[in-house]
């Protein structure tokens, strides 16, 4: 996949709790790279440009560039703490990548087809959403964004299971290989539950 993102951090040698508040209060985020047999990368990074990075989908699922002082880092986005209630970044974690050594990434599913699907469109049947996103494997350069979840043929009480997503070259779901009860559904669509009956129940006085 194409690498859309390129960061510019800076490198921190101070540690510790004091150290990362006054970071945050200059506006930027505590980070640390890690992985692939080489000493921990700690570095800042800005916090305005963090927050439009990680309000896109794709900055999730990407193999993300990150510049410290030159020298550029292949890197994926392992974990955000986030402030428990302010619109604030804490902390990054990003795992460096290689070229000749599998991720596991958790990425999301886009469902397509649903106005279209007949359970849906002559059955009046209601899709329900059972995994938003799926974790796959698969070397860095075959990483996709996203996984496409065509449902456009399905009818009622059909579902799509992990099994039936079709992936791109070089990716595969690592819970297929654990066993068929393992085999999870992914999307279904079902009747729409009928409503319920005006009629009183049995001893019980109309109203009026």
């Amino acid at each position: 996949m194409d690498n859309q993102f390129q960061i510019t951090a800076e490198a921190r040698s101070d540690l510790g709790t004091a150290f990362s508040r006054r970071v945050r209060r200059a506006g930027r985020v505590p980070a640390v790279i890690y992985g692939a047999g080489q000493p921990n990368a700690d570095i800042t990074l800005d916090h305005n440009d963090t927050i439009h990075h990680l309000e896109k989908e794709a900055f999730h699922s990407h193999v993300l560039t990150v510049d410290v002082g030159g020298r550029n880092e292949q890197v994926v986005l392992r974990d955000v703490q986030m402030h428990p209630y302010k619109r604030q970044v804490m902390h990054l974690d990003f795992l460096r990548v290689s070229a000749d050594r599998k991720l596991r990434m958790v990425v999301p599913l886009h469902f397509i087809g649903e106005a279209v699907a007949p359970g849906v469109k002559q059955g009046g049947g209601i899709v329900s959403h059972l995994m938003p996103e799926v974790e796959i494997e698969c070397l860095a350069k075959d990483l996709p964004e996203f996984i496409a979840v065509d449902i456009s043929k399905l009818e009622i009480d059909q579902s799509v299971h992990l099994s039936g997503l079709v992936l791109p070259a070089g990716v595969t779901i690592p819970a297929l290989a654990l066993g068929h009860d393992h085999d999870l559904s992914v999307v279904s669509i079902h009747a729409p539950r009928k409503a319920e009956s005006d009629a009183p129940e049995a001893g019980e006085k109309p109203a009026g």
